[in-house]
This record gives structure tokens, sequence and C-alpha cells, in this order.
């Protein structure tokens, strides 16, 4: 049976697990009401508003913080969770790389389930 379960959004890991009329994440012991996590997603998936890690709409501007550590694709370097960048452009990027900024590491494209709004 495929997961149908919504990743966690503070973490973005996927094991995620329903209690009752919570979603928990056992990763980093988040926790948040199934009925946003499911408003979130019918959000996400037919308005075309860009939104972040938590379902909080993104504009050009926005100062946003990442959630979770990610490795830059061809090279050694990682982007550490926690780490601020400002001033964001949404861009309709492939593969779903939707946010265009400057870091410490250079110009790139992050995708917004990755961000959330500082």
């Amino acid at each position: 049976m495929p997961h149908t379960l919504p990743a966690c959004p503070q973490c973005g890991q996927e094991n995620t697990y329903p209690d009752g009329d919570q979603f928990i994440c056992p990763d980093c012991a988040h926790e948040w009401p199934q009925a946003v996590a499911a408003s979130a997603e019918d959000d996400a998936k037919g308005d075309g508003v860009v939104r972040d890690a938590n379902g909080n709409p993104l504009q050009d501007g926005d100062a946003v913080i990442l959630v979770k550590d990610l490795k830059v694709k061809g090279s050694s370097s990682t982007l550490k969770k926690g780490s601020k960048i400002k001033g964001i452009r949404l861009v309709d990027g492939a593969d779903g790389h939707n946010v265009d900024c400057k870091t410490d590491l250079g110009s790139m494209l992050l995708k917004s389930e990755f961000l959330k709004k500082a």
C-alpha cells in the first residue's frame, strides 16, 4: 500500500502517522492537525499560489528559513537547516524548484516545500 500521509512540514520526513485528529512526526516530534494538512494540500494543488512547508503563501521579497539540510547538486556543500535567506523571487522552475534566491553558496533554485516564512 502506498504511503498516503503527508510529509512533516517541520522536517520534511515521511514517517508521519495519524493520532486522533493530529498527524505526528516521530523524527522531530512535530504535531499538526489533520484538517489543516488536508486544506493546505487542496489549496496547493489548484490555486497557483506558492506555499512554504507550513502552507503559508510566499511572495517575492519574503525572507525564508530552511527546514532541513539540503545537499547542493554538483557540489560537496550543504545548505544547513535554519539558514535564513532574504529577498526570494518566485519562478516557474523545472521539477518544482519555484524559489530563486541568493545563498551563502551562490544563486540557486529551491523548492518551497523545504522553506518556511521567516
